[in-house]
């Protein structure tokens, strides 16, 4: 997580989306069927150990508690994770921060992506509309760089 240390917005979010990519690392380790948890639910449908949106949702917030509580998420306030589409077959979850500059809300998204993967993060109010992370604006926000050099900066 210390590779960004700027104070910015993009080095903020790249520190969570590292921390919780970690987190679901050092899960792996001791409990390996996390690694069966492929992205999305439609591919991994036969293995033991994968997980929907809820689960998800629900341990990354647990991860970013921990973060929290270690003192790595400076400027983030955590909330309940949040639902879209309750009703219909599109129904998603995903954990939440809020951002204690400005008091906007923050998705962050590991169901899109295999477990130990770097999260999907964008601002919640475009999460809940349904658009998705990687289009632009959102994928400055959301790199999967090569080098431990190319997280920061931008």
């Amino acid at each position: 997580m210390a590779l960004c240390s700027g104070d910015g917005l993009h080095d903020r979010l790249q520190r969570l989306r590292i921390g919780i990519w970690q987190m679901e690392a050092l899960a792996e380790k001791y409990e390996p069927l996390l690694a069966n948890d492929e992205a999305v639910n439609d591919r991994d449908q036969m293995l033991e150990g994968r997980m929907d949106c809820i689960d998800n949702a629900s341990n990354t917030t647990t991860y970013l508690h921990v973060l929290r509580d270690l003192g790595l998420l400076p400027g983030w306030t955590l909330g309940a994770p949040r639902v879209r589409h309750r009703f219909s077959d599109l129904v998603h979850w995903t954990a939440v921060v809020t951002d204690t500059r400005d008091d906007d809300s923050w998705s962050v998204d590991t169901w899109l992506r295999p477990n130990g993967h770097l999260p999907f993060v964008m601002p919640l109010g475009d999460w809940k509309s349904g658009k998705v992370p990687w289009d632009p604006p959102f994928a400055g926000w959301n790199p999967t760089p090569r080098y431990s050099n190319q997280f920061c900066g931008a």
